[in-house]
């Protein structure tokens, strides 16, 4: 397995980049934006700057020069993106890999943001799978402490930090265009406060690659080096899906793809987030969230007993399109305790 390095972290008051990399969010939502900034600046006391397509949707090329721009300049310390999207895979052409790998960053983001996370991996860079400012630092009443001391524990302290599962999550969320939603918290649903854990018989220590599961089908049938099964071998995979909310017999094709690949019998621990099972499209009732949420699982359980009988399997781990969010180290070290039931990521 490629083995990136952890670039500098930036200290408190230190400029960062705001970046659209995908979908110029910011500027259809201009209200949820400053939230999001308000908080970046006074609860991470980070200095944000902005680029031509932060908030002005960008082409492709566009978006790279902003990208490059920011990763160049040496009064940036990091880099965010704004929200996800659907079209990154397009502007992984436009990119200049050297310029990348010589001025590394920490580049925080998720969902559609997978295509830059693999790509600075493959760079020998390690970034972190998590943080939006349009959705996580933008929340509804106010930020999530689980959220925020994950992303303060990935932004500011090096060495390792132990995931917690929480206690409550949300799926739901308001409309943006409603006023109300930003001031008003949203929905919780209880959880157990532990994971669901599957052959929990070791403890693995390896290296992250994944992300979201939808955007790395993507990455396979566009052949964006992606990593061989000798590569993930003895690893930890991570996958997560999105408010697409893909159905289960889709995510057991794309995993049935994978296992012929190699990519699913190479690593040693699965990681699954957990899946988003409501949105304003697909408003599911309380049966149907756990329904769809129960379907996704067997779909998972039924590819790998077929390809990775033995691997350890932990789902609905807090990380991707979930609230709280817990932060991964993309390319950086995991530790999944079984007989502990513990998750340490090393940021």
């Amino acid at each position: 397995m490629l083995q990136a390095a952890y670039p500098a972290k930036p200290q408190p008051g230190d400029k960062v980049a705001i970046l659209s990399p995908s979908w110029a969010g910011p500027g259809a939502f201009p209200e949820v934006y400053a939230l999001g900034l308000h908080r970046l600046r006074h609860e991470l006391g980070l200095e944000p700057v902005e680029y031509p397509t932060t908030l002005v949707q960008g082409t492709p090329a566009e978006r790279a020069r902003d990208i490059h721009a920011a990763f160049a300049d040496p009064e940036i310390k990091a880099v965010f993106a704004s929200i996800g999207g659907a079209d990154q895979i397009t502007v992984l052409p436009h990119l200049d890999g050297d310029l990348l790998a010589a001025n590394p960053k920490p580049f925080f983001g998720y969902s559609d943001n997978t295509n830059l996370l693999h790509y600075l991996w493959r760079r020998g860079i390690v970034g972190y799978h998590g943080g939006a400012v349009l959705v996580h630092l933008a929340r509804g009443g106010r930020t999530h402490p689980d959220t925020m001391a994950s992303l303060r524990a990935a932004l500011f302290r090096p060495g390792w930090f132990d995931l917690s599962a929480p206690l409550a999550f949300s799926e739901q969320h308001g409309e943006w265009t409603d006023p109300a939603t930003l001031t008003t918290e949203p929905p919780v649903r209880p959880a157990p406060g532990r994971w669901d854990w599957h052959n929990p018989d070791r403890v693995i220590e390896g290296t992250i690659w994944g992300g979201n599961l939808e955007i790395v089908t993507w990455l396979l049938m566009a052949d964006k080096e992606v990593p061989t099964a000798d590569e993930l071998a003895g690893q930890v995979l991570v996958l997560e899906t999105s408010e697409d909310m893909p159905s289960a017999a889709d995510v057991g094709y794309w995993l049935v793809a994978m296992g012929e690949r190699g990519l699913l019998s190479a690593p040693a621990a699965l990681l699954v987030g957990r899946p988003k099972a409501w949105d304003r499209n697909h408003q599911l009732e309380l049966p149907e969230r756990d329904a769809y949420a129960a379907l996704q699982r067997a779909a998972i359980l039924r590819a790998m007993a077929v390809y990775n009988p033995a691997a350890t399997i932990v789902f609905d781990v807090d990380f991707g399109h979930t609230d709280p969010q817990l932060v991964l180290p993309y390319g950086g070290r995991v530790r999944v305790d079984g007989p502990a039931r513990t998750i340490s990521v090393h940021y």
